[in-house]
């Protein structure tokens, strides 16, 4: 009988900067982890490489930049330049994130309160 060997870990095939071509960062200001893409559904080119490929795959309706990372099993920052390069070839489309709500005012809340006890 043979003893099992230790499990051994794995790398990913294929390290991030190749997937970049060595690039850290897009051109512009990076896509924030909310933003939301979805795919055009623009006809990508043949010779697309794979992971570009998985996110048009993916973002058929709205996900975050965080969510196709996930799905890739890739580092965001790797997925911020691969969605920088797919806006700018028109594959996909970005929508900000919502900016956060300011607190609302307690004495126009009062009132809302008031009108609506008012009227039941």
């Amino acid at each position: 009988m043979t003893d099992d060997p230790e499990p051994r870990t794995t790398t990913r095939a294929v390290r991030p900067y190749v997937i970049t071509g060595g690039r850290a960062g897009a051109g512009g200001a990076p896509l924030s982890w909310e933003t939301l893409v979805t795919a055009t559904g623009t006809a990508a080119p043949g010779a697309l490489q794979p992971e570009y490929r998985m996110i048009l795959t993916h973002c058929r309706g709205l996900l975050s930049v965080a969510e196709v990372a996930a799905h890739l099993g890739q580092p965001p920052s790797v997925v911020q330049v691969l969605l920088a390069d797919l806006l700018d070839w028109g594959l996909i489309l970005s929508r900000p994130p919502v900016p956060r709500a300011e607190r609302a005012d307690a004495a126009t809340l009062r009132k809302v309160l008031h009108g609506l006890e008012s009227r039941l």
